[in-house]
């Protein structure tokens, strides 16, 4: 009996440590929904808006956007209804960064194509921590509304 003690106790304390390690409870969790874009008016420049959730313990930064749909996909902020360009957007621990129409939001820049209603557009986001994530996002009418507070 007792032979069989010592290597159970050292099988419990391997799992116990395997265990440890397997997750980081002080991550970012990012997940990204409710994108869209209304139908670019013009040919040249389109809007973007969507939501990404940190369901983690840690804050991350949003950093960059790309998209083969444009030369270049640049962040705006907007406050007091003056639109200006950043570098980055914080996404907080256990909450959500918003881009909406009105507030901040992307600007695809130098479009290759003018995507039209019903296209989808395929988005990079790009973190300070965290690995980048693939959006796909759908086109919508240029007059869109989102009932999801956007």
């Amino acid at each position: 009996m007792r032979r069989l003690a010592v290597p159970v106790a050292v099988l419990a304390g391997a799992l116990t440590l395997a265990g440890c390690g397997g997750s980081d409870d002080t991550a970012a969790e990012l997940s990204v929904g409710a994108s869209y874009m209304p139908q670019p008016v013009s040919a040249d420049m389109a809007a973007g808006f969507l939501t990404i959730t940190n369901k983690g313990a840690a804050k991350d930064e949003l950093t960059s956007v790309t998209s083969d749909v444009a030369g270049r996909v640049t962040m705006h902020d907007t406050v007091g209804g003056s639109m200006q360009e950043v570098t980055s957007f914080a996404v907080p621990a256990h909450g959500r960064l918003v881009f909406r129409s009105g507030g901040n939001h992307l600007m695809f820049e130098k479009l290759n194509r003018r995507p039209k209603q019903g296209d989808t557009i395929t988005l990079k986001l790009k973190f300070a921590k965290s690995g980048p994530l693939t959006v796909e996002m759908p086109v919508k009418s240029a007059t869109y509304n989102p009932s999801t507070g956007h």
